[in-house]
């Protein structure tokens, strides 16, 4: 049976981020850096990955799957987007752990087909982080979308609050993950120790 690492899963984007809500306690932390030059992503990559490994975070890298075989990241995310053109053969013969978002059924059976290693659903609310051509998926579609994908996690993510973590593992999650929650917190490393709690942990 396929497992992640936590059942919380923070979105940041720099190594200094890593750091504090790995210091924290979170253990599962997805790196999203956007439009860097090749140079300084790769060196936030290695920044990220030295501090991951220190603290023993199981680190996920967004999109640049080349990069993440490259520098040894455990995790590769990818969106829908991303599949057209990702060498998903190397990938795996590279040993990443895949992770795809999907927003609607055809986008799910699209990701099963890759076999991968978790599915990300949402937005399971509605959030302001990014324009985004679905609408708000609610708790409800956790639990069909768990039913469906059988041993494969399932990663909630959309507009999840505090308050929104025991219902969406009760639908049937595995993990619940957040961008702003965590990085726009006043208390971002509190808030990873009220994440955990409310997970169980």
């Amino acid at each position: 049976m396929n497992t992640l690492p936590q059942p919380i899963y923070p979105v940041v984007d720099s190594a200094q981020w890593v750091k504090r809500l790995g210091q924290a306690g979170a253990r599962f932390i997805q790196l999203r850096v956007k439009d860097k030059p090749q140079a300084e992503l790769l060196e936030e990559v290695r920044s990220a990955r030295t501090i991951a490994e220190t603290l023993g975070v199981c680190l996920v890298l967004n999109d640049y799957w080349q990069a993440a075989l490259d520098e040894g990241i455990s995790y590769i995310h990818l969106g829908q987007e991303d599949l057209d053109t990702a060498d998903l053969a190397a990938i795996r013969r590279g040993g990443l752990k895949l992770g795809v978002s999907t927003h609607c059924p055809e986008e799910l059976d699209r990701a099963l087909s890759y076999a991968p290693d978790y599915v990300a659903l949402g937005p399971i609310w509605e959030t302001k982080l990014k324009k985004m051509a679905f609408g708000p998926q609610g708790v409800e579609k956790l639990t069909v979308w768990k039913k469906q994908v059988g041993d494969t996690p399932v990663v909630a993510i959309g507009g999840i609050t505090l308050e929104r973590v025991k219902p969406c593992l009760n639908a049937g999650a595995d993990c619940v993950s957040a961008v702003s929650a965590f990085t726009g917190h006043a208390d971002p490393e509190g808030q990873v120790k009220a994440w955990l709690a409310a997970a169980g942990c």
